[in-house]
């Protein structure tokens, strides 16, 4: 085949990819938004039911909150892109089961789970945030050795008496804050070396035993205020006082009022800004909806503790922020911004095709004194011809 009839087939191939390509981009449930290529998906506050149909096989974020679903089954399993998922404010009573093993992100906040079974969690080893906030959670059982990735855990406003034990190894933030915690057993914070930032502010702590922060070696900034301590009882809080006004962390809400703030005795340098609050605040983007609609958030049972500010500690912290808003392999990670847009990929591979100016045109080609012979003028007109046909019938 002569070069010249060689380039022209090269463009119809390429012109009939990129039109297929640009209707594949079109995909996006009805019910829901899309942006990033169709890969990040909102289909938040659309009173739902159930999982949306014609979802994309490679989405990586997905916001289902504020709907009523009871539980989407296996349905998400075959996301294997999924980064990013959000389930808070609906219906669900457990954790829905063979979640992609691909997420970094699970929000499933204000809903009715009761507990969190070791298998709900045993195989998520590239998760990096896990928030069950605002549940009814009583214990959580984690496997040693699992969740090695896991960087922030947020139990806060559930109903846990004593601190989790078996927790993941590699945390660097836990809020456990505005629950009904009395003590935390011994060993239960034996193998948090990582540990930076520790909320239990809001609790119905009177007493700790001695030493139990002891092994907390890289913990930075600890809230123990709002809790009924027995400062009456020297021979105990004497020795946790003692600790407090030691410890190199920031102790925000020191017992007994003995003031606002105590410890940092060698204040670390860290550069990292240091706020102490709830670790529940609704999801980053419950408040990018579309025009007219006005979303009215879930009432709290639980004030936020005074002098607390009212920020997330997991956006304050800045673990997630790398440069341009991405990571070393150069895929979107969670920052402060609260736009959608935020979070479409780098490297998607739904983008739209790239222009293509550097391609053989009919036009380049006739004007440098390419002739077409007879056959491959056929060629070339049952070509479109196909393709129209097939656009057609998509």
């Amino acid at each position: 085949m002569p070069v010249c009839s060689a380039s022209v087939l090269y463009l119809l191939l390429l012109l009939l990819c990129g039109l297929l390509g640009g209707w594949v981009l079109s995909i996006c449930p009805a019910a829901c938004s899309c942006s990033g290529g169709h890969r990040v998906v909102d289909c938040s506050s659309r009173g739902l039911t159930k999982l949306p149909p014609g979802l994309q096989h490679n989405i990586r974020f997905l916001n289902l909150s504020f709907n009523s679903l009871h539980g989407v089954d296996n349905q998400l399993s075959h996301y294997a892109h999924l980064r990013t998922l959000d389930l808070s404010y609906n219906r669900l009573e457990s954790l829905p089961p063979a979640l992609p093993r691909s997420l970094w992100d699970i929000r499933a906040a204000g809903n009715h789970l009761r507990s969190l079974d070791k298998n709900d969690t045993a195989y998520h080893w590239n998760l990096k945030v896990l928030d069950l906030s605002d549940n009814e959670l009583e214990r959580v059982v984690f496997i040693n050795n699992t969740l090695l990735s896991l960087q922030s855990l947020n139990l806060s406003h559930n109903r846990f008496w004593t601190v989790p034990t078996n927790m993941p190894h590699n945390l660097e933030i836990i809020d456990l804050s505005h629950n009904y915690l009395l003590q935390i057993l011994p060993g239960s914070l034996d193998r948090l070396p990582r540990l930076a930032q520790f909320y239990l502010h809001a609790n119905r702590f009177t007493w700790l035993s001695e030493g139990i922060f002891d092994d907390l070696i890289g913990l930075e900034i600890i809230t123990l205020g709002d809790n009924p301590w027995a400062c009456e009882e020297e021979e105990h809080i004497t020795k946790l006082l003692r600790w407090s006004e030691k410890t190199r962390a920031t102790v925000l809400g020191c017992p007994c009022y003995t003031r606002p703030i105590c410890g940092q005795s060698h204040l670390p340098v860290t550069g990292r800004e240091r706020h102490s609050a709830r670790f529940t605040e609704p999801p980053l983007w419950v408040n990018n909806r579309s025009e007219g609609q006005d979303v009215q958030l879930p009432p709290r049972t639980v004030e936020n503790t005074p002098n607390y500010q009212a920020k997330s500690p997991l956006v304050d912290s800045g673990m997630y922020q790398g440069k341009a808003g991405m990571n070393e392999s150069g895929d979107h990670i969670w920052t402060s911004s609260t736009s959608m847009d935020s979070f479409s990929s780098h490297t998607s591979t739904t983008e739209h095709p790239r222009s293509l100016t550097n391609k053989p045109t009919l036009t380049r080609l006739y004007n440098e004194g390419c002739k077409l012979d007879i056959k491959t003028q056929q060629t070339v007109i049952l070509s479109v011809i196909v393709m129209t046909t097939a656009l057609t019938t998509f």
